[in-house]
């Protein structure tokens, strides 16, 4: 089941990254372009915050059964060890939660540009945070 779970997470990144690549590149055009913002950008960046959550349920349950995960927060020392028990959940947990809260504030904006500019700032910096924690070595 471990790797199976494992093997899930890994697949899944890519699709979920790649969407999320492309509703924050979506969010940019929209507000330099000063177009409208249309029910297509609205389901990019639904089908974004999706993905990036099935990412982080598969991500949670990974963590309590994986060697790397729960089981390894005692050996701070070793950096690998660091990232994958540590660093790479909480990142991605806090970067989760400000695409969860780009996503709100969008629902609450009247002017395109406005939803354009909060999709771009806040599912802008979850991409940034969740690519500085990626633990490249063990992904490629």
């Amino acid at each position: 089941m471990y790797n199976f779970i494992q093997k899930f997470h890994s697949g899944w990144a890519y699709l979920a990254l790649l969407i999320l690549v492309i509703a924050v590149v979506s969010s940019l055009v929209g507000m330099f372009s000063k177009r409208e913002f249309t029910a297509t950008d609205r389901k990019i960046a639904l089908i974004a915050l999706i993905a990036i959550h099935i990412q982080l349920l598969v991500g949670l349950i990974l963590y309590f059964v994986s060697p790397l995960g729960f089981a390894s927060l005692g050996n701070m020392a070793d950096k690998a060890l660091r990232l994958t028990s540590l660093e790479h959940p909480l990142i991605n947990i806090i970067a989760i939660a400000l695409i969860t809260i780009g996503w709100s504030k969008h629902k609450k904006l009247i002017t395109s540009e406005s939803k354009f500019k909060t999709f771009s700032i806040f599912y802008g910096i979850g991409l940034l945070l969740i690519l500085s924690r990626i633990p490249w070595s063990m992904w490629l």
